[in-house]
């Protein structure tokens, strides 16, 4: 069974189990797998790319099975790269982005000060697949994370909420059912439309004098919904609409993350827009 099939089940009522915003291949890759030339702490960045690049998953997601289409390909074309695991839930494993939003941001703080140690750079870019690409934003702005970050790349980010086509407006009607969200899955009660941390992060505006943002959206995503939540607005921001770069690409919110080398091409042109060359259909195939 293709990976990205393993999550497209049915909606759990309560849990909200289909804001899968991310997907893990198998546990036994999350268990086994190396990280397929990535996470090497001896890769000093290039000229051509002085950053090194960090990976952030999403919800339900690792640090590998995530990535085992965007690092290969940024590996490739001469990055270093590096992903983490975050939000672990005690007993819950390989399947991770659970935790409390807030916690997690401090995990990144924590990987990306390793990796600018182990690398001797100055900056990083961060590129996040849905909760991994809206999460770094609380690092950006109340971590300390704008003078670490030179460029943030969300694919199919939650950085104003999800409704789950409307689903989580019947919360209300299920006496208790976001409390047992907040307290099992805060992440996915985080993500929420008018949850809470939601409202923290994005007051005051979107973004944070420094950083570069590109917000790459797909008309078809079925779990960050409506698709138009996930643009940012202010100063450095790019939004792009996956089906704007090519009009027959399909992807939905787990394929543009896992799969898709549209938008993989899109991610690369974000992180080195001064050689960016466009993105067509065409670019399925480079």
């Amino acid at each position: 069974m293709l990976p990205w099939k393993r999550v497209l089940r049915p909606l759990s009522a309560l849990l909200l189990t289909a804001a899968a915003l991310t997907v893990p291949a198998t546990t036994a890759q999350a268990a086994g797998a190396p990280s397929s030339g990535w996470n090497d702490y001896s890769c000093k960045p290039s000229a051509a790319h002085p950053r090194p690049v960090v990976l952030v998953h999403g919800t339900l997601g690792n640090s590998v099975d995530n990535w085992l289409g965007l690092a290969p390909y940024l590996k490739d074309r001469g990055y270093c790269v590096f992903s983490l695991d975050y939000g672990q839930l005690e007993g819950v494993p390989f399947f991770h982005g659970l935790g409390p939003v807030e916690k997690s941001a401090g995990q990144l703080k924590d990987f990306v000060d390793k990796v600018l140690a182990a690398t001797g750079a100055d900056e990083t870019d961060v590129v996040g697949h849905s909760q991994g690409g809206m999460m770094p934003r609380y690092y950006l702005k109340f971590l300390g994370g704008a003078a670490e970050v030179h460029a943030l790349v969300g694919i199919a980010p939650s950085n104003h909420g999800t409704d789950l086509n409307g689903f989580t407006k019947l919360l209300p009607y299920f006496p208790g059912a976001a409390d047992l969200l907040s307290k099992n899955t805060p992440a996915l009660a985080d993500q929420v439309t008018g949850s809470a941390f939601l409202a923290k992060l994005n007051a005051g505006g979107d973004t944070v004098p420094g950083v570069r943002y590109t917000v790459i959206a797909t008309r078809y995503d079925e779990v960050v919904t409506p698709w138009r939540s996930q643009y940012l607005s202010g100063p450095d921001v790019r939004n792009v609409l996956l089906q704007d770069l090519c009009p027959v690409d399909l992807s939905e919110h787990v394929a543009a993350g896992l799969l898709d080398r549209v938008v993989f091409h899109e991610v690369a042109n974000a992180l080195d827009p001064g050689h960016a060359t466009p993105t067509t259909c065409a670019s399925a195939f480079e």
